[in-house]
């Protein structure tokens, strides 16, 4: 599995959703609403999910093992924070 694109779709700065992400895999799949929270520790990825008929969130789609969840989250936290480097940048060159 290769992650041929990462896109931040949206930027929150109340509460703790802090992102919507998209994710592209061999230029084949794509995988829209993945969140990054602002738990109490750190920022954590969260992949998308519904409720079920019980009221339990399950994931709709989820990496299997531990190692492609470590890969993903880093990977997406990365990106998250380069877009954020480059909105800083973005903002200090608007306001000359």
């Amino acid at each position: 599995m290769n992650i041929t694109d990462i896109r931040v779709r949206k930027i929150w700065q109340k509460d703790s959703l802090r992102a919507l992400i998209s994710i592209t895999l061999d230029n084949e799949l794509a995988i829209h609403d993945i969140k990054i929270i602002e738990g109490p520790e750190r920022l954590f990825v969260a992949m998308p999910s519904r409720k079920d008929d019980k009221g339990v969130f399950r994931d709709v789609v989820h990496p299997i093992t531990k190692e492609a969840r470590e890969e993903l989250e880093q990977q997406i936290l990365e990106t998250y924070h380069c877009h954020l480097a480059e909105l800083e940048v973005f903002k200090a060159q608007s306001s000359l």
